[in-house]
């Protein structure tokens, strides 16, 4: 058995949570939020049988994309932030970070 934790950006969140039902698999969604862009992500808790893990990340992967957004920067901390002019800069956002874990035991009380 294992434990796959799927963080993911919101704007995918729906379209994987919907496609995990359609597939049957059961999850856990947890609100978490992002260090470096502040911004809000879903966290996924998703048990499975060993086999069923490459199936569950192809849907994973196919449900969670990567995209570029524009974002301007935090200003700095300290200092004198009249100077500070801040720039949108490019990033990649979305997609997925996956941890797969084993799991010694499962309760379900």
């Amino acid at each position: 058995m294992k434990m796959v934790i799927a963080v993911v950006q919101d704007q995918d969140s729906n379209r994987l949570s919907n496609a995990l039902t359609k597939a049957e698999f059961r999850a856990t969604k947890l609100a978490s939020t992002g260090g470096f862009l502040r911004a809000g992500n879903t966290t996924f808790l998703i048990g499975t049988d060993d086999d069923r893990v490459p199936p569950l990340l192809n849907l994973i992967r196919d449900n969670c994309r990567a995209r570029d957004q524009l974002v301007a920067p935090v200003s700095p901390m300290g200092g004198n932030a009249d100077a500070y002019i801040p720039y949108p800069v490019e990033v990649e956002v979305g997609g997925a970070t996956v941890f797969v874990l084993p799991i010694e035991q499962f309760h379900h009380f």
